[in-house]
């Protein structure tokens, strides 16, 4: 057969392109970053499948993506906030624990569907050659989408309550929200690659996410944390996360009554939260370049093991 004849010899003529990582660990960061922008098309058409995805025969479609954020801020505004009477110590508490989630809600899903967008997409990884990273960063972007409808409702909520935040503070959100999605992608990426060979790795991810929930200024204020163990190594252990300062420094940013309250009602902010934030989010940078090395050294077997 001539079509299958000109077929084979036009894949013998076809270059070798080698599925191990290109170049060193540091000159090999240029030309993977070179394939990725090439394929920047399917990246952006991923993100819209993921998208159409969540709200596949939905007859609500986004609205879904805010309907856990707000049960969410109904059950701890009504559990901590009225009940344990939170909200008689933090001022304005439903908007302190919707920004909080607003936040936490971006970290979580990116973690946790960057961990398995690869695995969920065996079919693509065994079949086409193509820089892996795509995944976790469509996975990123989904969760970049839900995040933004629920900006959308938080910044209506500080309209309609009169807390429009102004004055040098609010430059705190953009590096807040920056340092939280770098970071989060990063570890996603490194998570995704890890999951592949290591399937524990998305289970032990949902049970880290709880934790680490619990573990950040979401629920309850970080005056609770500095009057406990302000001054400690505890303290310095609690803030050496990038999510946590990520948190703080947008509620710094947002809370106007946390930050201009006084009396009974005086909350604290961690110390040079300010250089924590811009350190954090260096170091996020740099680990979010190691993130797509370690996938370029470790993707070229991710179709044998799938």
């Amino acid at each position: 057969d001539n079509t299958l004849e000109a077929r084979s010899l036009r894949i013998a003529n076809e270059p070798f392109i080698s599925t191990t990582a290109r170049g060193g660990f540091f000159s090999g960061t240029i030309s993977g970053l070179r394939e990725l922008w090439g394929r920047r098309g399917l990246l952006v058409m991923l993100v819209r499948r993921e998208i159409a995805a969540k709200y596949k025969d939905s007859s609500l479609g986004i609205v879904w993506s805010l309907m856990r954020p707000i049960a969410q801020l109904a059950i701890y505004y009504f559990a901590i906030g009225v009940i344990l009477g939170a909200q008689r110590l933090v001022p304005d508490f439903a908007i302190f624990v919707f920004i909080g989630l607003t936040m936490w809600t971006l970290f979580a899903d990116v973690i946790t569907t960057s961990t398995v967008s690869i695995t969920n997409n065996a079919g693509i990884v065994k079949k086409v050659r193509l820089p892996n990273e795509v995944f976790p960063l469509a996975a990123t972007g989904s969760a970049l989408f839900a995040f933004g409808a629920q900006l959308v409702v938080l910044v209506i909520a500080l309209i309609v309550f009169g807390r429009v935040p102004t004055g040098p503070d609010l430059l705190l959100a953009p590096l807040a929200f920056l340092l939280m999605l770098t970071f989060g992608t990063a570890i996603g990426i490194v998570l995704s690659a890890l999951n592949v060979g290591m399937r524990d790795i998305q289970h032990i991810v949902e049970v880290a996410v709880v934790i680490l929930f619990w573990a950040s200024p979401i629920v309850y204020s970080y005056t609770y944390v500095d009057k406990a163990i302000g001054g400690t190594w505890l303290a310095e252990l609690y803030l050496a996360n990038p999510a946590t300062i990520a948190i703080v420094a947008m509620q710094k940013a947002l809370w106007v009554s946390g930050s201009t309250a006084t009396g009974d009602l005086a909350q604290t902010f961690p110390e040079h939260l300010e250089l924590r934030l811009l350190i954090m989010l260096a170091i996020s940078v740099v680990l979010l370049w190691l993130a797509q090395r370690i996938m370029s050294r470790m993707s070229a077997d991710f179709a044998q093991e799938l």
